[in-house]
């Protein structure tokens, strides 16, 4: 007897843990640990996933599995522990922690249906006649539609009715039918020699079958033979074709020529650079390398050359870059490089394509995974290296449960799989920056552009200074200046602005009215192209008012500059450049990304004006100026990373202009000239950056000298949120260590987000065992207002945002 311990798919904490079902004879033996199963749980048939298999039960009485959902598991044991040190370090269900390893397209939906028990409903002639009319079951929200509810749980009550849940995958496999010779080609011949003559379609695709003898793609004779559908059946009915399905993958990349290209030569800095790392992957140590490379100095490179090393030993890598640097480009170094050995996950492919690129993975056919935060995951068995690009990306932290950061999962899977892991950026985050001058990490330097290239130099424009001059524009004079001269020379500019639409919010110039989100409590953008107003937050859209709602004035105001904003100024100013805009709004479409950046690397566009996704990843000869229009909008935010955050983006962006043989110019207009962040971002001082910034992180007692733990109480109603967030900070602060630090409870800086109203509590802390016993306390205390009456707590570990 055989019994599975199985983590089911119901997210209560009450169930937080593996049940035992045992497994029926016809699947003993293939039911393994990673596998998902459909299981009873209750009145309900559930997915869970195998965590481990035994030979006794606790129980003698249980019930048995129902049947698998895969036919190998879709999580390693790696993985499964994995899982569960995710489960106890951000404080998820381990449900969600196994979820989230997983593309979407093998996430199950349930369908609720109701089915007859017993008895005869159909004949009823109070309750169910027209429920069951020569069917056996029917969908729940059809049964509503025709029956009132109450009366539904009577049937149900009274052992009528019986509510089933049926369980569907969205996970698609994309089959293409062939045909294929049945027979050797001597005896095809044979039977092609038999042909009548008049058979004119039979005898060409006949012939083209002994000239290409092996399998044809139905759309493939489509395109030669228009009407073959008729020809190839009769081939079929006389013995020399067959028809098959076979599995298909879809491919993303499949319309984009790459040529293949072999590795450079590394200058002697990143031989220096690399000498640690290979060391590592020869002797199979789990050092962390944190590489600190100025932009353009070839960290791609370095990685290039490590990745070669381990897939040369059999073993395989994975590289994360954040989601806005997927360009074409950077998958096009990879693909160039490594060919059909490379699968890349990120949010722009398609659910089907994803899934696909996950089983090449799975199914050992790639060595190396390329994509974005969740690619940490990537069902590898024999790891030799995790790559990090731009480490220091906000990115690489989950926002939704389980708030991971990828990060700590690389360092965690590097551990079990014994290989070193390189965290690279030319701005690293001050945590990693602070462990690797501890020593924790292991400091490596690219301090020199390629080809000894300089990096850009940097002017600062007052824009106080261009308003008292007369200025009103967006642009200042010297950056229009510059702007024209490139124009003129025929080279490219890239202008950012963090702030995407047409005016950031509305006012009234009569009564003062503001247009806030009916949902949140932010105020709403408005959208010229469109002509609506919408929030950036929950998605609310509606038109823009010609009148203001609340007094009935015309005098509507927009204020703020968002990107179609400048955009609508550039083609006043430069009527004569090709302006490409590259935001969300721009971007929403599949492969418009790519078409986009595509055609500013081919010379379609003068001018690439975005948001911060332009601000890394982008390698191209041509641009020689980098406009920043305000440096100020991240400065302001109630945030203790906004300076770390505004001093990254300068310096990121402006190691986009003079990468190749023609120097770069860089202009950063800004209100607070004097910031620290500002001036130091401008002579690329990064060392002095980090002593000023740990020098007031330490005053201020935050990461990297302490800890963080956000909780988050939300609820429609505003009271009850509060009285729940005050109830959490007295149980905290009665069993947690002294040195503690807990801060609130308060408003969130967003107060309301959704319809729901949003209190929090911050910790800082840096050693209390009682912390994360007394958090985790927390969830089982509330858990009768977190079911039932829609009580959010959410504790993030660490957080990235305290908005």
């Amino acid at each position: 007897m055989t019994v599975a311990s199985v983590v089911v798919d119901v997210k209560n904490l009450s169930v937080d843990h593996p049940f035992d079902y045992l497994v029926p004879p016809e699947w003993e033996g293939l039911i393994e640990p990673g596998m998902r199963v459909i299981v009873p749980f209750g009145s309900r048939k559930v997915q869970g996933f195998v965590v481990s298999l035994k030979e006794k039960a606790e129980r003698e009485q249980l019930k048995a599995i129902i049947e698998p959902m895969d036919e190998q598991p879709v999580l390693t044991e790696e993985l499964l522990e994995l899982g569960e040190w995710l489960s106890e370090n951000t404080l998820c269900l381990k449900i969600a922690a196994f979820q989230a390893m997983l593309p979407a397209a093998l996430k199950v939906n349930y369908e609720k249906y109701l089915v007859p028990a017993g008895g005869n409903p159909g004949e009823d002639p109070g309750y169910f006649r027209e429920l069951f009319q020569n069917r056996d079951k029917i969908g729940w929200d059809e049964a509503l539609r025709l029956v009132e509810k109450g009366a539904l749980y009577r049937g149900i009550r009274e052992g009528l009715l019986r509510v089933e849940y049926r369980i569907k995958s969205k996970g698609t496999v994309r089959k293409e039918t062939y045909y294929v010779p049945a027979v050797p080609k001597e005896s095809f011949s044979e039977k092609r020699a038999s042909l009548p003559k008049t058979a004119r379609k039979q005898l060409e695709i006949a012939d083209f079958y002994l000239e290409h003898f092996h399998a044809h793609s139905a759309a493939e004779l489509r395109e030669r033979f228009p009407q073959f559908s008729g020809p190839v059946n009769a081939l079929i009915r006389k013995g020399m074709l067959k028809k098959e399905e076979r599995e298909q993958y879809r491919d993303p990349y499949e319309h984009q020529a790459v040529e293949p290209s072999r590795p450079h030569p590394l200058t002697p800095e990143q031989e220096e650079a690399i000498r640690p790392v290979r060391r590592a992957i020869e002797s199979g140590e789990p050092d962390v390398f944190l590489l600190y490379g100025v932009t353009g100095s070839g960290k791609t490179e370095v990685y290039m050359h490590a990745i070669r090393q381990v897939l040369e030993k059999g073993k395989e890598a994975i590289v994360l870059v954040p989601e806005i640097a997927l360009t074409p480009q950077m998958v096009a170094r990879f693909k160039s490089r490594f060919g059909d050995k490379v699968a890349v996950l990120h949010s722009g492919l398609s659910a089907g394509e994803k899934y696909d690129e996950w089983r090449k993975i799975q199914r050992k056919e790639v060595q190396v995974a390329v994509g974005a935060r969740s690619a940490v995951f990537a069902p590898f068995e024999n790891l030799g290296i995790i790559i990090i690009d731009e480490e220091h990306e906000t990115t690489y932290k989950q926002e939704e449960t389980p708030r991971y950061h990828a990060r700590d999962v690389a360092i965690r899977r590097a551990q079990s799989h014994r290989c070193p892991v390189i965290l690279g950026s030319a701005t690293p985050s001050l945590e990693s920056f602070a462990r690797a001058k501890k020593g924790v990490y292991k400091l490596l330097k690219l301090e020199k552009r390629m080809n000894n290239m300089p990096l850009p130099s940097v002017e600062i424009v007052d824009m106080r200074k261009e308003m008292h001059a007369g200025n009103r524009l967006v642009f200042s004079r010297l950056l229009m200046e510059k702007m024209k001269d490139r124009l003129e020379r025929g080279e490219q500019t890239v202008l950012l602005l963090n702030r995407r639409g047409y005016a950031t919010f509305l006012l009234c110039r009569g009564c003062g009215y503001t247009m806030v989100c009916p949902n949140c409590e932010v105020t709403l953008t408005y959208h010229k192209v469109s002509d609506t107003v919408k929030c950036h937050y929950c998605g609310y859209e509606g038109s823009a008012p010609k009148r203001c709602p609340a007094c009935g004035g015309e005098h509507i105001r927009y204020f703020g500059t968002g990107t179609q904003k400048v955009e609508e100024e550039l083609k006043k100013l430069f009527p004569e450049a090709r302006v490409i805009r590259m935001d969300v709004d721009t971007t929403r479409r599949k492969g418009s990304h790519e078409k986009l950046l595509k055609d500013f690397y081919e010379g379609k566009g003068d001018i690439l004006l975005g948001t911060q996704m332009i601000a890394k990843g982008l390698d191209f000869p041509n641009i020689t100026l980098v406009g920043v229009l305000s440096a100020d909008i991240g400065l302001n935010m109630p945030d203790f990373r906004a300076g770390e955050r505004t001093f990254q983006l300068l310096t990121q962006v402006s190691g986009r202009a003079g990468r190749h043989r023609l120097p770069g110019e860089v202009v950063i207009q800004t209100y607070a000239p004097d910031h620290y962040s500002v001036k130091l971002a401008r002579d690329y001082r990064f060392l002095d950056f980090y002593r000023h910034e740990m020098n007031m992180r330490k005053r201020g007692n935050y990461p990297p000298y302490y800890y963080l733990v956000l909780i988050v109480v939300t609820h429609e109603n505003a009271m009850t949120a509060a009285k729940i967030i005050h109830q959490i900070a007295s149980f905290l602060r009665g069993r947690l260590d002294e040195r503690t630090i807990v801060l609130g409870p308060g408003a969130s800086p967003i107060s309301r987000l959704n319809n729901k109203y949003r209190y929090q509590l911050l910790i800082k802390y840096k050693r209390d065992p009682n912390l994360f016993p007394a958090l985790k306390q927390i969830s089982r205390l509330f858990i009768k207002e977190q079911t039932k009456d829609g009580v959010g707590i959410h504790i993030d570990v660490n957080p990235y945002s305290l908005l």
